[in-house]
């Protein structure tokens, strides 16, 4: 299989398929393909693990795409503007990512529900208990809200890093939280009561618009019942996808 990533902010993952091979796909990524694509929906898996995809915000379905003679052309699309990510997984070779960050990937690669297991992380770090696991030979490609920047740590480094900008990492890399020292920090720094914090050895990927972000600033220009906006005063968050108290 053959691919390039086309676009700037909006991009899609343009491939070509030889006979015999396959990608699959959520429902909805399809951008286009040419005529002499086939598709082929299904519970992927089984049906347990088809429920763990749609706690982590994917589709309960997955798609098939295949040709069966020649070559075929298909391109996928992510859901809202930022950057797709491709992963080029070695047999073994794992990535854990946000939920909901999975766009497509070679049949070879097996997607699994990872669970956060630490309890501050889970609730405080900004993308719940459940991420998404990646495992190779393969490749597999995610969507991320904004830019991409990457950091390969080294053993013993760490990164302090808001909530919710963590995109995916390797699974040598240790996530957590800590919270904000000071007071006056927390309650009018803007970054919350917790930071998210990613420890080497290994390579993280860092997202420069988390989706929750816009989608908040965004519901500030939302005009309310009573005619004016649904923007709030100052308030104290306790991180990204935690809780959120106006004062």
């Amino acid at each position: 299989m053959e691919y390039k990533i086309t676009g700037d902010i909006l991009q899609t993952v343009d491939m070509t398929l030889n006979a015999g091979e396959r990608v699959y796909c959520e429902s909805g990524a399809l951008a286009w393909m040419s005529d002499n694509v086939k598709m082929e929906t299904k519970a992927k898996g089984g049906i347990m693990k088809s429920i763990g995809r749609a706690f982590t915000g994917e589709s309960f379905f997955l798609v098939d795409y295949f040709v069966e003679d020649g070559k075929g052309m298909i391109s996928f699309a992510a859901e809202y503007p930022g950057k797709t990510i491709p992963f080029e997984l070695k047999d073994g070779q794992s990535v854990i990512a946000q939920k909901d960050a999975f766009l497509v990937a070679d049949n070879s690669v097996k997607m699994e529900v990872f669970f956060q297991k630490k309890l501050g992380a889970g609730i405080f770090g900004g993308e719940g208990f459940l991420l998404q696991k990646f495992t190779g030979p393969g490749n597999v490609f995610a969507s991320v809200g904004g830019e991409i920047v990457s950091f390969n740590l080294q053993a013993g480094q760490r990164l302090k890093v808001n909530p919710g900008f963590v995109a995916a990492f390797e699974p040598t890399v240790q996530f957590d939280i800590q919270t904000v020292k000071g007071i006056k920090n927390i309650l009018f720094g803007g970054e919350g009561l917790f930071l998210a914090t990613v420890s080497g050895p290994g390579r993280v990927w860092l997202q420069t618009m988390p989706i929750r972000h816009l989608a908040n600033k965004i519901n500030e220009f939302i005009p309310t019942k009573g005619g004016g906006q649904s923007k709030g005063g100052s308030g104290l968050s306790l991180g990204a996808g935690g809780l959120n108290f106006k004062l």
